[in-house]
């Protein structure tokens, strides 16, 4: 198994990026290192979808734990592979803001030995599209307090 988490606190409001995050098809917006992303069905456990990171082919997911306002976890199986990338986006009230939590982990048989290759760009990546999240948060809720 490998693992990789990644923790940053923003002024913006959980509300604010729950909204980001359960707009599937603006995920784009925020998060530069896929091309595209679409959800088949409402923002719950059991909802499938398609993402396709660049330079790759589409993967499917499946939403495997969906607590609004407070986070939601996601699957992609690779069988050919052998392994299975769990994502777990998790949102915490500070009185300072939101702690924003990302984490992935790289399981199943292969994950030995293709999780750290595979992780790399996970660990390079997670953290600037964590800033780009929470920077279109704040950005939104400017927008919102001029109208």
């Amino acid at each position: 198994m490998w693992e990789f988490e990644h923790t940053i606190t923003t002024e913006a409001k959980k509300e604010t990026i729950w909204a980001l995050y359960s707009n599937f098809s603006k995920w784009t917006d925020w998060d530069k290192g896929i091309i595209f992303a679409s959800l088949e069905g409402p923002f719950v456990q059991g909802s499938k979808g398609l993402l396709q990171p660049e330079g790759q082919e589409p993967l499917p997911f499946e939403l495997t734990n969906v607590e609004p306002l407070r986070g939601f976890s996601d699957v992609t199986d690779i069988p050919d592979a052998g392994i299975q990338i769990h994502f777990t986006h998790l949102l915490v009230e500070l009185a300072e803001g939101t702690k924003v939590t990302h984490k992935v982990t790289i399981s199943g048989p292969n994950a030995e030995q293709l999780g750290p290759q595979i992780g790399a760009g996970f660990a390079e990546g997670i953290p600037t599209t964590m800033e780009s999240l929470v920077s279109l948060a704040l950005e939104k809720e400017r927008e919102h307090a001029a109208e």
